[in-house]
C-alpha cells in the first residue's frame, strides 16, 4: 500500500487556521488527487450525497469507514484513524490530538 507523508496534514491545518476535519481531509485529497465526487463514492460504494455530507461535516465517520477511505485513496490508515477519531473527541468537548502507533 502507498502511503502518503503525514506532513500533509500539518500543511492542510495550516492552511485552514485550525484543526483539520475528516472531511475536509477528504476533500482536500479528492481534489489534489483529482478523484470526482462520483468516482471516489462509487469506489466507497456510497452514494455522492452521501460522500457530500461526509465532505462537509454532516455526518459522522466510524473507524471502520476511515480505514476503508485510507485503503482506497493510498493514505495512511492510522491517519484517517486519528482525524475521525479527533473530530469525534471534539463534538464531545475535548481538545485532543491523537496518534496512532501500529503493533
Amino acid at each position: 500500500m502507498n502511503t502518503k507523508k503525514s506532513s500533509a496534514r500539518r500543511f492542510l491545518e495550516k492552511l485552514r487556521g485550525g484543526p483539520l476535519t475528516f472531511g475536509q481531509m477528504i476533500s482536500s485529497i479528492r481534489i489534489a488527487d483529482e478523484i470526482s465526487q462520483v468516482e471516489l463514492a462509487r469506489k466507497m460504494k456510497i452514494s455522492r450525497a452521501h460522500l457530500c455530507d461526509i465532505e462537509r461535516g454532516r455526518r459522522t465517520i466510524s473507524i471502520e469507514r476511515a480505514t476503508e477511505f485510507a485503503k482506497i485513496l493510498g493514505y495512511s490508515i492510522n491517519q484517517f484513524v486519528a482525524v475521525a477519531l479527533e473530530e469525534q473527541a471534539r463534538e464531545a468537548g475535548l481538545n485532543v490530538k491523537i496518534y496512532l502507533k501500529a503493533e
